[in-house]
């Protein structure tokens, strides 16, 4: 399997800083309850000047190759807040975040920010699991009349359950690394091994029959 360059580059990065933590043995239980070898925490990289800027940069890059240069960028709270807007500093565009749900107060906003109706716009994400939270942004966005042209993320596992959900809402999405190239990157450097890689390969096959295993 070829493997694309700054993807592995990513994956390497994310490792080294350990915003990604690899643990079959010992497994991470996620908010939903589902028990993982993997967690992936990209907040982390806001803290590692180059490593934030090679995303920045990335981000940038695919952004304009795949969608061209929208209206507006909009940031998926909360770990989309910071990278979205490096990425509308970087193209000198509008920027607005959405929440996961309208506030209970105030003026009650899920978007906060400027953006009009027959705008369009990019999200940016994180971290794509299953994909329902960051393509409620985009039922948000679309709500309000924009027009979604994609979304791009950090990070993600690569879950069928997501490809599906993606698919459903027709709603393109473009991730800077994976799972796939993330577990080649860590044998390749023996972050983990090959016993390691048959549990980490089972849990990207069927993350509940694996969490299973664990209860």
């Amino acid at each position: 399997m070829k493997y694309d360059d700054s993807a592995l580059i990513l994956a390497q990065h994310l490792l080294q800083i350990r915003a990604v933590k690899l643990n079959p043995k010992a497994p991470f239980t996620w908010a939903s309850g589902l028990k993982s070898p993997i967690y992936c925490d990209n907040r982390v990289t806001l803290s590692y000047p180059a490593v934030r800027t090679y995303i920045r940069q990335q981000f940038v890059e695919k952004l304009v190759q795949n969608f061209g240069k929208p209206d507006v960028i909009a940031g998926v709270a909360t770990g989309g807040i910071a990278q979205g807007a490096l990425v509308a500093q970087e193209l000198g565009l509008p920027f607005v975040y959405v929440r996961s749900e309208k506030k209970s107060h105030g003026m009650q906003n899920q978007i906060e920010g400027v953006i009009n109706a027959g705008q369009s716009v990019v999200v940016i994400e994180d971290l794509v699991s299953t994909g329902k939270s960051s393509l409620l942004a985009v039922d948000a966005l679309r709500e309000a009349g924009a027009e979604v042209k994609g979304m791009l993320a950090i990070f993600t596992y690569q879950m069928e359950t997501a490809k599906k959900n993606f698919e459903e809402k027709k709603c393109q999405l473009i991730t800077l690394s994976n799972y796939e190239t993330l577990i080649h990157k860590a044998i390749e450097e023996k972050y983990i091994s090959e016993e390691d890689l048959n549990s980490l390969m089972e849990w990207r096959k069927d993350q509940q029959a694996w969490s299973d295993q664990w209860n």
